[in-house]
C-alpha cells in the first residue's frame, strides 16, 4: 500500500541549450512536466517559449493518410534521425500527396464495385420482367415505381379495391417483403404514391438499367469479378508505394510522435530574458542518471527536491505494488489515484475484493472455470479484468470446498469431508433454515470488520496527512471508531451474550461523548492545529447545520453494516438459481439432462461472475473507500515516447 518516491526537479540554463535538455527529458521517459506556475508564486515577467505545437496537425495528417493504406507501422528508434521541421514538412506532404491519389482510385473502383453488387441484389427480385426497366421509367403518360413492400401491407391493399390505380405487381418475394412494382398516371401520380408510402413501400433506384432485368443480371455478374480484380490492383499499388517508403515513413511518423510528445514540456516550459525554465517531477530511483546528462548541458542549472516537502504541489503519483496488489490497481485508478500522501487501497482492494468474491461466488468447479477465463482474456486479449479473475476464481474454488458446490452438485465433496474430518457430508447446508441464519450473521459480521478495518486506515491515514482533528474527531476517526464499536458490542452483547452492556456510564463515556466529539470535530481540529480563528460565526448555524449532517453520518454507519447482507444474500442466490438448474434438468428428457445442467452452468457463472463482481466493487468504493480513501491525486504521466 504505497506509492513511489518523487522528486520535483527545477531546470534553468540558456535559451540555446533548450533542445537538448528537451531531447535529454524525452530520452530519459520518466521526466513528468508541470506548470512553473505551479513551482513560483512570481512568473509574470516570464513568457512562454512555445504556446501551440506545431508537430499535432502534420501528425494527425500523417496518421490519417497513413489509416488509408489499411497498413500497421511501428514506431523506431529515431534517437541517431534528426531533420529539421521544413524536411519533415516536406517530406510528409509528399507522402500524404501521393497516398491519398492512391488511395482514391481505390475508393473509386470500391464504389463501383460496392454498386454493381447493390444492383445485382437489386436486379434479382424483378427478373420476372421480360421488359427493358429505362423504358418503362420513361414512359410519357404512366409514372413506375419499382421496390419492395411489407407482406402485412400487401394484405391492406385490398381495402384501396375501388381504386383501379392501387396495384402492385409482384416479380418475387422473401420472407418479408413482396418485390415488384406498380405504375399510376402522370396526374394521379402524388395521390397514390402518398397511399403505397403510407403502406411502408420502399423505393429501389434502378434507374440506367438499359435491358431486362436478366439481361443485366448477367452482365452485373460478369462485371464483378472485372472490378474485383481491379480493386486488387489498386490495393497492389498502394502496397507497392508504402513497401516502397515503408522504412522513411517509420522515421518520420516515429520523429513526429516524438517532438509531439517532446512539445509537451517545450509548451510549459518559461522564458526569462536568455534564459529558460523547465520544472517537473521524476521518481527518486530515476532522479541521479537523469541529473548526471543534464549536467553534461553547460548552461544547466538543476535543482532536486523531495516530493514529501512539496506537497502543496500536488506531486503526480506512480502506484508501486507487490505482483498480487498490482493487478487491483486497475480499481484503484478507475476510482481515483491516491494523493502522494495518501495510503495506496490497491493491496487492501486485493484482499477483500478477492475474499469476498469467493464467498459471494463460491463453487469449486464454477470458480476454477473463472479462473481459466480470466487467465485466457488477460493472454489473449491483454484485458485488465482479466488477471483480477484469476485469483478471484481461486478464492471461489476454496470457498467452493468450504461449502461443498461442484458445478452446483452439492454433495459430491462428501467422500473428502468423511477421510478428511470425519464428517458423513459437507459442514454448511446453505439451504438449510439454520445455515441461512448464520451465513446472513456472518455476513454483517464481515461488514462490521471491515468497516473498523477502513475506519482504522483512515485514521492512520489522516494521521500521515497531518490532518489530527479528522483523525480524532471525524466520523471514520478515533471518536468515530469508539462510537460505532461501543454501539455494536453492546447491541451484540445485549442480543447474543445477554449481557447487560449498556448502562449509564457505558452510554455517557462510550457512545454520548464520543458523538459530541464527532458533532464539534471542526472546531475542535482547528483548535488542535492552532488556528486562531477556530470557532465558528454563529454557533447557533453550526448547531443546526451539523444536526442534519449527524443524521447523515449516523445513517451512513446502518447502511454501511446492512449492506454487507447482500454477502449472504448471494450465497443464497447461487445455491437457489442452482436448484432451478437441477429441476429444470430432472423435468426435461433423459437424453437432455446434461445439456440442461452444462448450458445452466455456463448461464450461472456468466450472470452471476458478472453481478457479483459489480456488487463486491460496490461494497468496496461506497462502504470503505468512502470512509478512508479520496481518490483525489494526479497520476504519473511521463513523457515517453513507446517503440514497438
Amino acid at each position: 500500500m504505497a506509492v513511489s518516491t518523487m522528486q520535483a526537479v527545477s531546470i534553468i540554463g540558456l535559451t540555446n541549450d533548450i533542445d537538448n535538455v528537451i531531447s535529454v527529458l524525452g530520452e530519459s521517459g520518466v521526466f513528468h512536466p508541470d506548470d512553473v506556475s505551479s513551482f513560483y508564486s512570481n512568473t509574470k515577467d516570464f513568457t512562454h517559449l512555445q504556446s501551440k505545437n506545431i508537430y499535432a496537425e502534420p501528425l494527425n495528417t500523417l496518421k490519417a493518410t497513413l489509416s488509408l493504406t489499411k497498413r500497421k507501422f511501428n514506431l523506431v528508434d529515431v534517437s541517431d534521425f534528426n531533420p529539421t521541421f521544413k524536411e519533415i514538412e516536406l517530406f510528409t506532404n509528399q507522402i500524404n500527396s501521393d497516398i491519398e491519389v492512391l488511395a482514391d482510385d481505390r475508393l473509386f473502383v470500391e464504389e463501383q464495385l460496392m454498386q454493381a453488387k447493390e444492383n445485382l441484389v437489386e436486379t434479382t427480385h424483378f427478373v420476372g420482367l421480360g421488359v427493358e426497366i429505362e423504358k418503362v421509367l420513361t414512359l410519357k403518360y404512366i409514372s413506375s415505381r419499382f421496390g419492395r413492400l411489407p407482406k402485412e401491407s400487401f394484405e391492406k391493399l385490398s381495402a384501396y379495391k375501388d381504386n383501379p390505380y392501387v396495384d402492385f405487381i409482384v416479380c418475387t418475394e422473401d420472407k418479408s417483403h413482396y418485390w415488384g412494382v406498380y405504375f399510376a398516371p402522370i396526374d394521379k401520380t402524388e395521390e397514390i404514391d402518398r397511399i403505397f408510402s403510407g403502406l411502408y413501400f420502399e423505393k429501389c433506384d434502378v434507374l440506367g438499367v438499359n435491358d431486362t432485368p436478366r439481361i443485366h443480371l448477367k452482365k452485373l455478374e460478369s462485371l464483378i469479378p472485372h472490378l474485383e480484380e481491379k480493386l486488387k490492383e489498386a490495393q497492389k499499388r498502394v502496397d507497392d508505394y508504402v513497401d516502397k517508403y515503408e522504412v522513411r515513413i517509420c522515421k518520420y511518423l516515429s520523429k513526429l510522435e516524438e517532438l509531439n510528445l517532446y512539445a509537451k514540456i517545450r509548451t510549459k516550459a518559461l522564458q526569462y530574458s536568455k534564459s529558460f525554465i523547465i520544472v517537473g517531477w521524476v521518481p527518486t530511483e530515476d532522479a541521479k542518471p537523469l541529473r548526471r546528462r543534464l549536467k553534461k548541458i553547460a548552461s544547466v542549472n538543476v535543482d532536486f527536491s523531495d516530493g514529501k516537502t512539496e506537497i502543496a504541489k500536488s506531486p503526480p503519483v506512480k502506484l508501486k505494488n507487490c505482483f498480487l496488489a498490482k493487478p487491483f490497481e486497475f480499481y484503484t485508478e478507475m476510482y481515483g489515484v491516491p494523493k502522494y500522501n495518501e495510503i495506496d487501497p490497491s493491496l487492501f482492494i486485493a484482499i477483500t475484493y478477492v475474499i469476498i468474491f469467493g464467498i459471494m461466488f463460491a463453487d469449486l468447479g464454477q470458480g476454477i472455470c473463472v479462473s481459466i477465463v480470466g487467465a485466457l482474456m488477460w493472454k489473449l486479449k491483454k484485458m485488465k479484468i482479466g488477471k483480477i479473475l484469476m485469483p478471484c476464481g481461486i478464492s471461489s474454488a476454496i470457498f467452493g470446498c468450504v461449502f461443498g458446490s461442484v458445478f452446483g452438485f452439492e454433495h459430491v465433496l462428501d467422500p473428502l469431508y468423511k477421510a478428511l474430518f470425519g464428517l458423513d457430508e459437507k459442514p454448511i447446508e446453505v439451504m438449510s433454515s439454520n445455515s441461512i441464519v448464520m451465513i446472513l450473521l456472518a455476513a454483517v459480521s464481515i461488514g462490521i470488520t471491515l468497516v473498523v478495518v477502513a475506519m482504522g486506515l483512515n485514521i492512520y491515514s489522516s494521521f500521515k496527512q497531518g490532518d489530527v482533528g479528522k483523525a480524532l474527531f471525524g466520523s471514520s476517526g478515533c471518536a468515530g471508531l469508539v462510537f460505532y464499536c461501543s454501539i455494536i458490542f453492546g447491541v451484540a452483547g445485549q442480543l447474543v451474550l445477554g449481557l447487560q452492556v449498556f448502562s449509564l456510564a457505558y452510554i455517557l463515556c462510550l457512545i454520548v461523548l464520543p458523538y459530541l466529539l464527532i458533532f464539534f470535530g471542526e472546531p475542535l481540529g482547528l483548535l488542535i492545529a492552532g488556528e486562531k480563528d477556530w470557532q465558528p460565526e454563529s454557533w447557533g448555524g453550526y448547531i443546526l447545520e451539523h444536526a442534519i449532517e449527524s443524521i447523515e453520518f449516523l445513517l451512513e454507519y446502518v447502511t454501511n453494516t446492512v449492506s454487507f447482507l447482500r454477502v449472504g444474500a448471494f450465497v443464497l442466490v447461487h445455491a437457489g438459481m442452482m436448484t432451478v438448474v437441477f429441476v429444470l434438468a430432472q423435468t426435461a428428457p433423459t437424453v437432455a439432462y446434461w445439456p440442461v445442467v452444462v448450458l445452466g452452468n455456463v448461464f450461472v457463472m456468466v450472470l452471476e461472475a458478472l453481478l457479483v463482481a459489480i456488487q463486491v466493487l460496490r461494497l468496496e468504493y461506497y462502504e470503505m473507500f468512502s470512509r478512508f480513501y479520496s481518490g483525489e491525486g494526479r497520476p504519473y504521466e511521463p513523457v515517453k515516447l513507446n517503440i514497438d
